[in-house]
């Protein structure tokens, strides 16, 4: 099987003009991308859109001169969510669909994500053959000068991205009388999120909704949750929705502006779609991250939890493997299936406020769907090129917090893919046995990490 050097877990991702995410990569990957999409005789297309960054304004006439070089047209939508590109790309019937955007990172990262003709994220494996194209001539392949493609702007892209997303919310209901603040990260939803909620009937007070190319995520988003519970305290609203800088994950606020994260969400829509019959797949679909308070509330109730590694494209792959129609992560990455083909973080929050306005509930009752056990995270840094998980020490401190918790609770041991870390998770019944299993851990590891880095 090929190696991936550049994609990573979500595209390819890095500090603006650095390498990967130079203008000369972006060409080099839309030119690899066309080829890998290039089938049949018919006149190609693809959707191109991005959020806030500066670095944007570089990106994108990269990409759109690397696909027209190969006799791809480009349709520009601009500043747009990632979701709404997936949701574009199917309703266009487009070869492809490109989302620039590095999501919750600073300004100075940005990101390329690639979407298939079916609206779903690249598989790794296709991921790699664009990367193989890549370090291979291109000349062969150019278009004829009568072949090039064309370039244009979509005017109407943000109308049919939020008809999408209305359409989701039961017809009937209305948002009328509600007080919404939505925070959208000076990104890629500064537009449309607050329209969207608007046109549903509600009064809407929106932050985060004046971005100028440096300011997204910056203090603001569902990264930073300080500025939506503040503003939701302030203007004595009934919900806050914080959405990141591509509005593919969201975090919620009640009206005490008290944090909800993507467990409770998935537990409440989970829990309220099982009610109606709504459900498919027996349960929901999570990452090893989210809360064993989760699985407890489903397990009761007679339904699964299933878990996948990190990332939301495991969990949508789990999800149309086995017939799921809810998945998602903790961090807010939420994937209606039945909606959508990758996480949206508004259509999220419109089924939240559909229970609240159909329950006539505030939405800290309604939103505390479980009682979460004590989760504890520490990270341990660790010399590159040793492995502290092998050694001996560690694995008896890892079986010995297992054989502790058993049942009771459980251990995550993972390495960070992206820097030399090992992150050690514990959640059970008390804080303080939950902090004495990582501790001991995370004692092993350090003291792993330092005598293998001085052999």
């Amino acid at each position: 099987m090929m190696t991936r050097k550049l994609f990573g877990t979500d595209g390819i991702r890095g500090k603006a003009n650095t390498e990967p995410m130079t203008a000369e990569t972006a060409l080099k990957a839309a030119m690899a991308a066309a080829l890998q999409f290039r089938r049949g005789d018919h006149r190609h297309t693809v959707i191109i859109a991005k959020d806030t960054r500066l670095s944007g304004y570089m990106l994108e006439p990269a990409l759109t001169a690397g696909f027209t070089s190969m006799g791809m047209d480009v349709i520009l939508v601009g500043p747009m969510p990632t979701p709404a590109v997936a949701m574009l790309t199917r309703s266009m019937r487009a070869d492809l669909g490109v989302m620039i955007s590095a999501s919750h990172n600073p300004f100075h990262d940005n990101g390329i994500k690639l979407f298939g003709p079916d609206g779903y994220k690249l598989s790794d494996e296709v991921e790699a053959e664009i990367e193989a194209r890549m370090g291979r001539p291109f000349a062969p392949d150019l278009a004829g000068e009568r072949e090039l493609g064309r370039a244009q702007r979509m005017e109407d892209a943000s109308g049919r991205y939020i008809e999408q997303v209305k359409a989701s919310f039961p017809r009937g209901l209305r948002l009328d009388g509600m007080r919404i603040v939505i925070d959208c990260a000076h990104g890629a939803a500064y537009k449309v999120a607050p329209r969207v909620l608007w046109e549903l009937g509600a009064e809407v007070i929106a932050i985060g909704d004046k971005p100028d190319g440096f300011n997204i995520n910056d203090r603001v988003g569902a990264t930073a949750p300080a500025a939506l519970q503040k503003a939701v305290v302030e203007h004595e609203a009934d919900l806050g929705i914080a959405l990141d800088g591509d509005a593919d994950r969201l975090f919620l606020a009640d009206e005490h502006g008290n944090r909800i994260d993507g467990d409770q969400i998935m537990a409440l829509i989970g829990t309220d779609w099982a009610a109606r019959g709504k459900l498919k797949g027996g349960g929901i679909v999570a990452t090893v991250m989210s809360n064993m308070g989760l699985e407890l509330l489903l397990k009761g109730q007679g339904l699964s939890l299933a878990r996948t590694p990190v990332g939301d494209r495991y969990v949508v792959e789990h999800m149309r493997e086995h017939g799921f129609n809810l998945g998602g992560e903790q961090s807010g990455h939420l994937v209606l299936s039945d909606f959508a083909t990758t996480g949206d973080g508004l259509l999220a929050a419109l089924q939240v406020l559909a229970c609240l306005k159909e329950w006539e509930r505030p939405a800290s009752e309604v939103l505390k769907v479980f009682e979460p056990l004590p989760q504890l995270l520490k990270n341990v840094r660790f010399a590159a090129g040793t492995a502290p998980l092998e050694a001996a020490e560690v694995k008896d401190a890892i079986r010995a917090g297992e054989d502790r918790l058993n049942g009771r609770g459980r251990v995550l041991i993972r390495k960070s893919g992206t820097e030399p870390l090992i992150r050690v998770m514990a959640e059970g019944p008390t804080d303080e046995e939950v902090a004495q299993v990582v501790d001991s851990i995370v004692a092993a590891v350090e003291r792993a990490a330092v005598s293998r880095a001085a052999e």
